[in-house]
């Protein structure tokens, strides 16, 4: 049975790295966050030492380690922006890291935790968790030997309403999560990228604080992508059946549909990371560097 301790356990994607580390027979011993919002803990590790300041938990890792308690990893569910801080953190006390997405927000941030990472016995991972879903590794092995002369024509769409507290929060501030690209297009980004191969050319056509679109063209696809986090964009068929979000990936005119099967993707990350086999932080680089792109609204050619 590994330790871990969580930094960041208030947010919306925290219960499921709890699910994951309980799912994978591990202990959660304590987890920090400035708001104390975090009953949710209750259901999986009611017994986690829980601190709101940053130093006290700190100095309680500290003396856990010094007592001969092992602190075998630090999940990161913290705002983008504190990623990387945090990860050089459990780095410090000697951890692997195990880091939600974007795992930083900046290509040059990549290059830096890559070149730290050799110095400490810890290494760092991330959540791509697309790439564990079982129709997405079907469709890289369909792809696997393209070879024809035309690009694959792919059109992504993805909007996930949000309400107005999110440009309230730091998820709606583009220096502290990203922007729109980043907080909810960098794992599809990274699918694509996956599946059919390195960027050669980005344009952005839209780039607003709930909207964003432009053209992508991979070494074996030329993609168009819109996101949203804006009800109003949702097509009004779908908004008739009550929900607030609308995924849509087409190849070739042809619907991908992988709406389900997303339950038990972080419990594999934490089965491949414990394996020996997780995703590495230099994984994440290429995506990455598009999204900083897409937010900087640069077009690469």
């Amino acid at each position: 049975m590994k330790n871990f301790v969580l930094i960041g356990a208030a947010g919306y994607i925290a219960p499921r790295h709890m699910q994951a580390i309980k799912a994978t027979g591990n202990n959660l011993i304590a987890a920090f966050d400035p708001f104390d919002s975090v009953g949710i803990i209750d259901s999986y590790f009611p017994e986690a030492d829980f601190f709101t300041e940053f130093e006290r938990f700190d100095r309680h890792l500290e003396k856990l380690k010094r007592d001969g308690v092992n602190i075998d990893y630090v999940s990161i569910c913290s705002p983008n922006y504190l990623h990387d801080a945090h990860i050089r953190f459990g780095l410090r006390i000697g951890a692997d890291v195990i880091c939600e997405k974007p795992i930083v927000l900046n290509p040059w941030n990549v290059d830096a935790l890559s070149e730290l990472q050799e110095e400490y016995s810890g290494k760092i991972f991330t959540i791509l968790q697309l790439r564990l879903h079982e129709k997405v590794i079907a469709l890289k092995e369909k792809f696997n030997t393209y070879e024809g002369q035309e690009k694959i024509k792919i059109n992504l769409e993805y909007y996930t309403s949000r309400g107005k507290w999110y440009h309230y929060s730091w998820k709606g501030d583009k220096l502290k999560s990203g922007g729109i690209a980043t907080n909810i297009g960098v794992h599809f980004f990274d699918m694509l990228i996956w599946i059919f191969g390195d960027v050669e050319q980005s344009n952005v056509n839209t780039l607003d604080d709930d909207y964003a679109s432009g053209k992508l063209t991979l070494q074996n696809a030329e993609v168009d992508w819109t996101l949203s986090v804006d009800y109003n964009k949702i097509p009004d068929n779908v908004k008739a059946t009550g929900a607030r979000t609308y995924r849509s990936l087409k190849i070739d005119e042809e619907e991908f549909e992988f709406s389900g099967g997303f339950t038990e993707l972080h419990n594999r990350s934490y089965e491949k990371v414990l394996n020996g086999q997780g995703f590495g932080i230099k994984e994440a680089k290429k995506s990455i560097s598009l999204v900083h792109m897409v937010r900087n609204t640069k077009n690469f050619t």
